[in-house]
């Protein structure tokens, strides 16, 4: 049996050979984050607040949701490769852009009776490029993915995501053992010095998507959010490494900067994003104690790690180019 993320983060650190985690670091990044929490930067209202995302009202929500998630995996470009685009955007924000135009083409995009049925020709054109060339990556990889979930839909859940939410009664934590065990695609687990890790990076991000879309009420409401970790992705360890949280060692940063590509389920691959979830871990306590301590009037509320996550991820994003020297880990994986 796998230990679960947190538990994972910390038997990772432990053990890691490639990398440390200094204190120093989180410390700077709870500094940033407090900021972030008084100016509202981090906050569960942002979540629905973008343009690419559904609204709570929109019957089709969770089902959007989970097919976005199905999806939301391996968007990087190698080397000077042209990059996938959909109106303008890239990456995560494409994915949401080509399923949005399919929706307003009238495609039934978010049924699994439809989405079971596509084949690759049929996924290219529902995520065409603005170039109409670049395709998105892992198509095959998605269209299993896309049948195997809609298969599991159908059979079990009435076809409809909505009905798996509520059969884990209102826990984060039923609900993430339920998609792990009925959606092998989510199950992003990995083996490291003999002992069964999980990131769950998708399945977690789901259940996050889904608190924070519902502001963490009704069909989102999930007492213990607390217990789902950060995302553990390629993007958010440069952020980590920026603030000082990470360090890699010489050998690893050599490999990174080489666009080597990391195996899925390596050793330093799996250490890079058990550090992540350690370092996010951590950094959530210590702003909790802060708050607590300095009696802060700052609601504990948006102090979880699904938005710590969107706090790092964004950060990444909006620095992009002042990040750029830090080198991001290469792997092809349908797991993030």
């Amino acid at each position: 049996m796998a230990l679960q993320p947190r538990a994972s983060g910390e038997l990772i650190v432990k053990l890691a050979k490639h990398l440390k985690v200094n204190g120093s670091g989180v410390d700077k990044l709870c500094r940033a984050v407090l900021e972030g929490l008084k100016s509202k930067e981090i906050d569960v209202e942002n979540f629905s607040q973008h343009e690419f995302h559904p609204k709570p009202e929109d019957p089709k929500c969770l089902n959007w949701l989970f097919l976005i998630d199905t999806l939301n995996f391996c968007f990087w470009t190698p080397g000077n490769a042209t990059k996938w685009r959909v109106e303008g955007q890239t990456g995560y924000f494409a994915l949401c852009a080509a399923i949005n135009r399919a929706r307003k083409a009238g495609e039934d995009i978010t049924n699994p009776e439809y989405y079971v049925k596509l084949d690759v020709e049929d996924l290219e054109r529902i995520l065409r490029c603005d170039d109409g060339e670049t395709k998105a990556p892992l198509i095959q990889e998605r269209v299993k993915c896309l049948k195997e979930v809609g298969q599991t839909l159908l059979e079990k859940y009435g076809g409809n995501f909505e009905n798996c939410v509520k059969q884990s009664g209102k826990s984060a934590e039923k609900l993430l053992q339920m998609i792990v065990e009925d959606f092998p695609c989510f199950r992003d687990e990995a083996s490291y010095e003999g002992q069964r890790v999980a990131i769950y990076k998708r399945a977690q991000i789901l259940i996050g998507d889904i608190w924070a879309c519902f502001r963490g009420e009704g069909i989102g409401e999930f007492p213990d959010i607390g217990k789902i970790t950060m995302f553990a992705d390629y993007r958010v360890p440069q952020v980590l490494v920026h603030f000082g949280a990470l360090e890699y060692n010489e050998d690893l940063m050599k490999r990174l900067k080489s666009d080597e590509i990391l195996e899925n389920g390596s050793e330093a691959e799996v250490e890079i994003r058990g550090a992540s979830i350690f370092i996010v871990e951590e950094l959530k306590d210590k702003v909790l104690a802060e708050i607590r301590e300095k009696k802060l009037e700052i609601s504990t509320k948006n102090v979880n790690s699904v938005l710590l996550d969107h706090f790092l991820w964004d950060y990444r994003r909006r620095h992009a180019a002042e990040l750029e020297y830090i080198p991001f880990h290469k792997t092809y994986s349908v797991f993030y």
